[in-house]
C-alpha cells in the first residue's frame, strides 16, 4: 500500500530550505582582556590576515575586556562560551583561569600567561594536556633577578618592597622569588598585598612611611594603562624607584624593567588559533616561551626621582630612555 502524501508545511518547507542554502558556520573567535585593548585586535587580525584568513569570511571576532577588573572576569568568560565560540583567546593568569573555569572543551590560546607551568594552567610545556595551549612567560622566576637589577639602582636602600595582587594566583611564588633575593643580597623586603587596584595609594603611603627605599611591582597590576598610570604617578609623588617585569611599564614612566617578553604576541597567538581551527588539539600543542631577556631604564624617570644610575648598570641595560 502506498504512503499518504502529507503536504509540507510553510514552516518545515523554511527549514528544509534553510538547510539547503546555509553554509558553513563561520568559525567564531573569543577574546578575553584583563586589562584593555590597546591594539591587540589589531595585532591579532593582522596575524590572522597573513595566515589567509578573511574577518566576516573566515572568522567573526567577539572580544570583551576587563578594564583591569579581576571581579569581571568570570562573567566576561561564561558570556564568550555562550557564544559557542570555537577557539578562545585570553591575557594575563586570571583570565586564562577564568576562562578555563567556564569551559574544558573550548580550546584556549593563552596569549600570554605569566607562568603557565608554575600557575598550574597546563601541566607541561611540551605537551599542555586538557584544552589550553599558547605563550607564556617566566615572570615568577624573573622576579628575583629584577629585585637584584632594582638594588643595584638604588644599593643605598637596605629595604624593598613587593607589591603584588592577591587575586592573582601567581602573586605567593613571585613574593617568594623577590624574598630570596633580598635575602641573598643582605636585604629587609616588605610584602605589600592589595586586593584591589584602588588600595595602591594606601599601600605606597604605607611603604614610604616605612622607609623602604624602592618598589618591585608585580607586573599583573601593570596591565591596565589607567592603573599604570597611577602606579607611576605615585611613585613619582613618593620618590619611590619601581621595577616591573612589562616593557610598557618602563615606556609609560617606570624607572626598570627586565622583560622576557615575545614580540608580535598576539601575531603569535594567530599561529595557534590557525592550528586549533584546522583540528588541531590544545593539549597537543608546546607552549612558546620567549628565550630573550631585556634590561630597559627610564633615566628621565630616574631624573625625576633625582636618582644617579651608576655607569656600571648603564653598559648593562639593553635600552635606555632618555
Amino acid at each position: 500500500m502506498l504512503a499518504a502524501l502529507v503536504p509540507s508545511s510553510p514552516t518545515t518547507a523554511a527549514q528544509s530550505t534553510k538547510a539547503l542554502t546555509a553554509g558553513p558556520r563561520t568559525p567564531r573567535i573569543g577574546v578575553l582582556i584583563f586589562g584593555t585593548f590597546e591594539g591587540r585586535l589589531d595585532s591579532l587580525r593582522e596575524g590572522l590576515r597573513g595566515l589567509g584568513y578573511v574577518e566576516g569570511r573566515d572568522f567573526v571576532l567577539e572580544s570583551r575586556e576587563a578594564e583591569g577588573r579581576e571581579t569581571r572576569l568570570a562573567s566576561l568568560a561564561r558570556e564568550l562560551v555562550a557564544l559557542e565560540v570555537d577557539v578562545l583567546i585570553g591575557n594575563s593568569t586570571p583570565a586564562i583561569e577564568a576562562l578555563k573555569n567556564a569551559t574544558s572543551t573550548i580550546p584556549i590560546v593563552m596569549a600570554p600567561a605569566g607562568d603557565a607551568l608554575g600557575s598550574g594552567l597546563v601541566t607541561s610545556l611540551a605537551r599542555p594536556g586538557g584544552n589550553v595551549t599558547g605563550l607564556s612567560l617566566a615572570l615568577v622566576e624573573m622576579a628575583g633577578k629584577t629585585m637584584e637589577l632594582l638594588h643595584t639602582v638604588v644599593p643605598q636602600s637596605k629595604r624593598l618592597a613587593c607589591l603584588v595582587h592577591e587575586k592573582d594566583p601567581l602573586h605567593l611564588p613571585f613574593l617568594a622569588e623577590a624574598e630570596m633575593a633580598a635575602s641573598r643580597l643582605g636585604l629587609a623586603m616588605r610584602p605589600a598585598i592589595i586586593q584591589a587596584a584602588a588600595e595602591v595609594e594606601t599601600a605606597f603611603g604605607a611603604m614610604a612611611s616605612q622607609g623602604v627605599g624602592a618598589v618591585l611591582i608585580q607586573p599583573i597590576l601593570v596591565l591596565n594603562p589607567n592603573d599604570r598610570s597611577r602606579l607611576i604617578a605615585l611613585a613619582l609623588r613618593y620618590r619611590l624607584p619601581t621595577a616591573s617585569g612589562l616593557t610598557s611599564f618602563v615606556e609609560a614612566g617606570g624607572l626598570l624593567t627586565y622583560a622576557s617578553e615575545f614580540k608580535d604576541t598576539w601575531r603569535r597567538a594567530a599561529v595557534y588559533v590557525d592550528k586549533l581551527l584546522k583540528g588541531g588539539r590544545a593539549g597537543d600543542l608546546p607552549v612558546e616561551r620567549p628565550t630573550t631577556f631585556t634590561l630597559i631604564i627610564n633615566l628621565r624617570t630616574a631624573r625625576a626621582l633625582r636618582l644617579t644610575v651608576q655607569s656600571s648598570v648603564l653598559a648593562r641595560a639593553d635600552r635606555l630612555i632618555q
